[in-house]
């Protein structure tokens, strides 16, 4: 027993270090990637071609999920609110529901399905097709044109697709409410305006905008160091998914612990 204490203790020695090796490199890279962003010159044109794949394409995903969402949200609320006697308070509670929590959260996880898996896949062909490297040969940095455009991207359209989800959410909540349930409809907008606060908007305004960043960072890494062969890009983009949405579960509670 005594004797397979030393190997036991190289093992979980060596995962330590390589835990601790790619959280340093992943580091390292967001680093050099702010540092591109903010130092000119900028690639506009490329910022404006991921905000486009980014923002105006996942419209559709975005709208139909968030009008869903509120729709499940008020059948939910409205059972749970009559039971109390609170029907009145269906509106504030879907809107708080949506701008504090399941807003930011779902929209995220809707970006990182479609977009981060996307870029993450794009970033790994280019590197098993040597084109990262032909563009360091050309004098290039490949952060500046592939990774920097990417963030910026993320960084304005997440929270707008926030924004997107929030606003369609509450009158998917309307039209179950109040079209069908019979909530009055000066009720359900009225009250929002008593229980609603500025800093409810703010506050899934800067989670959107941290899961944007982590959104970014995540599937661009994977994809900028991705394993060669479709193997490596497969393993790559399915790390990229899964990675980024623990990530964001995770910082979710940690920003809410701190917001509220």
């Amino acid at each position: 027993m005594f004797s397979l204490l030393p190997s036991f203790v190289r093992a979980v020695g060596a995962a330590v270090l390589l835990v601790v090796r790619r959280i340093g490199r992943m580091s390292v890279f967001l680093l050099d990637t702010i540092l591109y962003a903010v130092v000119p010159p900028i690639k506009t044109e490329r910022i404006l071609k991921r905000m486009y794949f980014m923002g105006f394409q996942s419209v559709l995903l975005i709208a139909l999920t968030g009008a869903t969402t509120g729709m499940v949200l008020a059948f939910q609320l409205y059972y749970a609110l009559a039971g109390a006697g609170s029907t009145a308070l269906l509106g504030p509670s879907v809107a708080m529901t949506l701008l504090r929590e399941l807003g930011p959260l779902l929209a995220a996880l809707m970006v990182v399905a479609r977009v981060g898996s996307s870029i993450t896949a794009e970033l790994g062909v280019m590197r098993i097709r040597e084109e990262i490297d032909a563009l360091e040969l050309m004098g290039l940095n490949p952060l500046r044109y592939l990774v920097v455009p990417s963030m910026i991207a993320a960084l304005i359209c997440v929270p707008l697709l926030t924004a997107m989800f929030d606003v369609i959410g509450i009158f998917g909540g309307y039209l179950i409410g109040v079209k069908l349930l019979g909530v009055a409809s000066g009720t359900y907008f009225g009250n929002m305006t008593d229980y609603v606060k500025l800093t409810d908007v703010t506050n899934g305004m800067y989670k959107a905008l941290c899961f944007g960043g982590i959104i970014a960072w995540v599937s661009t890494y994977k994809g900028f160091y991705s394993g060669f062969g479709p193997e490596g890009v497969a393993r790559a983009t399915t790390q990229s998914v899964v990675l980024s949405s623990v990530l964001i579960i995770v910082s979710d509670y940690i920003l809410t612990s701190i917001m509220w």
